[in-house]
């Protein structure tokens, strides 16, 4: 058979890029409607054991926390299992928990800096300093303690991994990097709309931190970073409030 009458082979068809993130606004509904039932299931399997033995914590902090800690363990749990069993990848890799291309020290400087930045925009939108739902649970010096140790680990942790990890790239890919990273922050701020007294000074404030963590996951291409610098950030506050409330009666 000559050349010419040889058949022509079909040129291969190309794979189309997979999108990245690979997850859409669909597992983005299914994991805000699964946080109230998460979060409900952590109350519960921590109040429930506590009323049939009545065992009453000294301090209202020692219930909360492990309460918000069974529901992250579950909604994040529930996140793994939508990422493997219908798009068969990994959690930690998927969400951005990858080496950061920046040097720890610097994260920390920046989340640092951060905070101080925060500090002067406080004073100049004259953001209130009164009692509220956050300042009502740190009501003693063990209460502050336990609070700040939840607040440099589990708390940056799982807000970095929702908001960064998770919200932040869909965002970005479907706005681009300045309105996405602009976006995440916006719901993150709210978050703690209630528990600062409904202010929306602090929301503004918190967003605007928000941001700053957005700005570092994106630049560094890892959720670890925000979560570090995030965690630096809180434990400038929290070292300052230890350091500056030594009139706080002692429960241990």
């Amino acid at each position: 058979m000559s050349d010419a009458q040889q058949p022509q082979l079909a040129p291969p068809e190309r794979m189309a890029p997979e999108k990245t993130p690979f997850w859409g606004y669909n597992d983005l509904l299914l994991f805000i409607g699964l946080a109230p039932v998460c979060l409900l299931a952590g109350y519960a399997l921590v109040k429930l054991p506590l009323s049939i033995f009545h065992v009453h914590p000294s301090t209202e902090v020692e219930e909360a926390l492990p309460e918000q800690l069974l529901g992250y363990l579950f909604l994040f749990g529930a996140l793994g299992l939508i990422f493997r069993q219908i798009y068969d990848r990994p959690f930690w890799e998927s969400i951005g928990w990858t080496r950061m291309r920046m040097p720890f020290g610097a994260v920390v400087c920046f989340g640092v800096l951060t905070g101080l930045v925060v500090v002067v925009a406080s004073n100049l939108i004259r953001l209130p300093d009164t009692a509220n739902p956050m300042t009502d649970l740190m009501n003693t010096r063990t209460a502050v303690l336990l609070m700040a140790i939840f607040g440099t680990t589990a708390a940056p942790l799982c807000e970095e991994l929702a908001f960064r990890g998770f919200l932040q790239p869909l965002l970005v890919r479907s706005v681009g990097a300045a309105p996405g990273i602009l976006l995440a922050a916006i719901p993150f701020g709210l978050l703690h709309y209630q528990e600062y007294g409904n202010s929306w000074r602090h929301v503004l404030i918190i967003s605007g931190a928000g941001a700053a963590f957005g700005v570092m996951r994106q630049v560094t291409g890892s959720t670890k970073a925000a979560a570090l610098m995030h965690a630096s950030y809180n434990a400038l506050f929290f070292l300052a409030m230890l350091s500056d409330r030594k009139d706080l009666p002692q429960t241990w």
